[in-house]
């Protein structure tokens, strides 16, 4: 329990929760704001991309001067981006131009590039290697409960007030965020931030690569994140023509409480399952589990059966990625953190974008229910493709066991 008495974990909870309330009312009113200007799937899955898109340019820059420069300035630079953002966003509502949305859209991305990376790379520099999977579950229980939180009180609030009122809250808990994060005391020593700038300015992003040969483990770990992606990059869309086919805009609030606390037991879970199961165990049958979510979406007419799809994925996800970042965290050289976060994070952002868009198109072409069994029979069939290359390569996905550098 002595994680709990350092004030570095309540500071970066709060700031969450803060943030994820911001974050999440602002994502209700883009969905809003899209739903009264843009009659087309497609169309709105292109102007989410274009942000997308900034983010993953900026993405090899992010990861050097993430590891040449301290955290915690990272992160507070971040965060003032995001007070710039939301200006962009009620220009847009007050003039009801598509293209100031754009500008908000690529904006926020910019700064999640540099933000997201930074804090996966602060984590370990204030909790201890023992408390990485405990830390990383309760960062993620708090970020869902936010999303809860501000998708239902974003929910109640477009009853009462216009859409503006969405991104003035959102201004407000990103100005707590800073605040938050100014509070902050992260220990990077001389010595070690010394090493990573010499590191960082011989090779800068590129290191990665050569690094990641060395560390199979992590390596495929990476690879298998992106499956839950098939489902991720198309779950805002989901979740509008879900509400379209039922004829109901109450669903929308009832699916993201229900994946949000199924996620919340999941993080929970996790812990005990990894006292009893392998890693490996952990991260695929859970990965199945998302695949077989997204073949329920067949039944997306039917309330109970979409909400179970979407109570399912909560539950795996919930389990799959705190395993997932504890390997990361802990096979991965601390003085490449920096990079490889924002390698991973700019990887996930291209995948992100190509699943937005082809949800976008095939939601326009073939229609939700046709779409589902599309990605579900792929999420399972890379599944079975990265078991078989597992066995083959005689890889073992054990986070307890540190990774040997190779010689």
């Amino acid at each position: 329990m002595g994680m709990w008495k350092d004030r570095n974990v309540w500071i970066i909870l709060c700031g969450e929760m803060i943030a994820g309330l911001g974050l999440w009312t602002g994502i209700i009113g883009n969905l809003e704001f899209m739903q009264e200007k843009i009659p087309s799937d497609f169309v709105k899955s292109l102007i989410m991309g274009l942000g997308l898109l900034a983010g993953i340019l900026v993405g090899p820059l992010v990861g050097k001067i993430i590891d040449q420069s301290r955290k915690k300035n990272i992160l507070l630079l971040a965060g003032a981006g995001r007070l710039v953002s939301v200006g962009f966003m009620l220009i847009a509502i007050w003039t009801g131009s598509i293209w100031w949305m754009v500008a908000f859209m690529v904006s926020i991305q910019l700064s999640a590039a540099f933000y997201f990376p930074a804090l996966q790379a602060a984590i370990p520099l204030v909790v201890k290697e023992e408390n990485l999977l405990t830390m990383n579950g309760w960062h993620m229980n708090v970020a869902t409960i936010a999303r809860v939180a501000g998708t239902a009180l974003a929910g109640v609030l477009l009853v009462y007030w216009p859409i503006s009122t969405l991104y003035l809250i959102s201004m407000v808990a990103y100005v707590g965020l800073l605040f938050f994060t100014w509070m902050l005391r992260i220990d990077e020593g001389k010595g070690r931030e010394a090493q990573v700038k010499t590191t960082a300015k011989s090779g800068g992003f590129m290191e990665v690569f050569p690094v990641l040969k060395s560390y199979p483990v992590v390596t495929m770990t990476v690879i298998m994140t992106l499956i839950p992606l098939l489902f991720l990059g198309s779950f805002n869309l989901m979740v509008i023509n879900i509400s379209e086919i039922q004829d109901s805009s109450a669903i929308k609030g009832m699916i993201y409480a229900t994946e949000g606390f199924a996620f919340m037991l999941g993080t929970m879970t996790v812990k005990y399952l990894a006292n009893k199961w392998k890693t490996q165990t952990i991260l695929f049958i859970f990965v199945c589990l998302i695949g077989f979510a997204e073949m329920m979406l067949v039944f997306a007419d039917q309330q109970f059966l979409t909400l179970v799809a979407f109570a399912i994925f909560g539950f795996s996800i919930g389990c799959f990625f705190p395993t997932a970042m504890v390997i990361f965290q802990k096979q991965m050289p601390k003085e490449f953190h920096g990079r490889f976060f924002s390698f991973r994070n700019m990887l996930e952002r291209v995948v992100f974008q190509i699943v937005l868009l082809a949800t976008g198109a095939l939601l326009d072409l073939i229609g939700l229910q046709s779409m589902v069994v599309v990605f579900g029979t792929m999420s399972l069939g890379l599944t079975v493709v990265f078991f078989i290359q597992l066995k083959r390569k005689n890889i073992i996905l054990d986070q307890m066991k540190p990774a040997a550098k190779s010689a």
